[in-house]
């Protein structure tokens, strides 16, 4: 059996608020394999981005507990210094970051900040004002050699999020984390972008943990969907089982709230309440009943395993309050999801 290319088990982490630590994650397990696309999807605020930060070793560990094990390659990453994770990152996985003009530097021109990228891991690479350019154009820019003298305030949304992919694959990684890589983008460039990642993911086999909360996203780019809320998996499946037979009732909230399914004439499902503060997750329950209040309480307050359950081939769903769940407005199989 081949060597899983990303594999968390366990993955908790906690954050020091106000001298306490406060769980955001818990027990997390996740795998994804060389050539394929794992789409995180969930609210914000539900853990999606703290566990690619996790993985890619950026949280400040005065200020943050990451326990269980994340295996990149069959090497852990959990433990080790900021020297050592400064091998991995870039070389064996690569970043796209949710805010290209946040995360690019004003003050450096375009082509600087990509050669940056491969230097820093080796000082002897040899043209690399040629590899600059090439991957320029792998992204899909015109006329680099003009782009990469430019600062990335002269560049589009669209242009700047291209260069967070070149940066990304500069050093072609085996692991590519896309956070949120088309929001604010418009919908034409958005599809631009999916059909590029798509396009160099199959080109160099490498495998993608997205993190978005756009199902139409996860519905044209993913093989496999995990459900995270709260900070925790909840449901995770092969996209057609996860759209065709959502289990979870948050995972049925999500895809009945999609606005892409509401026909003329209808209201648009939102999904009530707020995703809970850390200080109020209490992981042995399920926290997205507290936001159904139809639900009866003894419901709401049972305790859960934290393994997922096995319900079908290769999906899996945390609890089992999803065996009976209803939503009140309407019967089974209208506009539910």
């Amino acid at each position: 059996m081949a060597e899983k290319l990303l594999d968390a088990q366990d993955v908790s982490v906690e954050f020091k608020i106000a001298g306490e630590y406060q769980k955001a994650l818990h027990k997390v397990n996740l795998s994804i394999n060389h050539g394929e696309v794992l789409a995180l999807v969930g609210e914000s605020g539900s853990g999606k981005s703290t566990f690619a930060m996790s993985v890619m070793g950026l949280h400040n560990p005065d200020q943050t507990k990451v326990t269980g094990s994340i295996k990149l390659n069959g090497n852990e990453l959990i433990g080790l210094t900021e020297r050592q994770f400064d091998q991995y990152r870039g070389v064996s996985v690569g970043m796209i970051f949710q805010d290209p003009l946040s995360s690019l530097n004003p003050l450096m021109k375009i082509g600087d900040q990509i050669a940056e990228a491969m230097t820093v891991h080796d000082k002897h690479t040899q043209q690399v004002s040629n590899r600059v350019l090439g991957l320029l154009d792998d992204v899909g820019i015109v006329d680099a050699k003009r782009v990469a003298q430019q600062y990335p305030h002269a560049l589009s949304g669209g242009m700047r999020q291209r260069v967070m992919i070149a940066i990304a694959l500069a050093n072609e990684p085996d692991l590519i984390i896309a956070d949120e890589p088309t929001t604010a983008l418009d919908v034409t460039i958005q599809a631009q972008i999916l059909d590029l990642i798509k396009e160099i993911q199959q080109k160099k086999n490498a495998g993608i943990l997205l993190i978005t909360h756009d199902l139409g996203v996860v519905a044209e780019m993913a093989d496999t969907v995990a459900v995270m809320y709260a900070g925790q998996i909840v449901e995770k499946a092969g996209v057609e089982e996860l759209f065709n037979h959502p289990k979870h009732p948050y995972t049925r909230s999500l895809l009945r709230a999609d606005p892409s399914d509401v026909k003329p004439g209808e209201t648009l499902y939102a999904i009530p309440g707020t995703v809970p503060a850390l200080k109020d997750m209490d992981h042995n329950k399920d926290l997205f009943l507290q936001r159904v209040p139809w639900l009866d309480e003894s419901v709401v307050n049972a305790n859960v395993k934290d393994e997922l359950q096995q319900v079908g081939d290769h999906h899996y769903v945390r609890g089992t309050a999803w065996q009976n769940f209803e939503f009140n407005d309407v019967t089974e199989g209208e506009n539910q999801v």
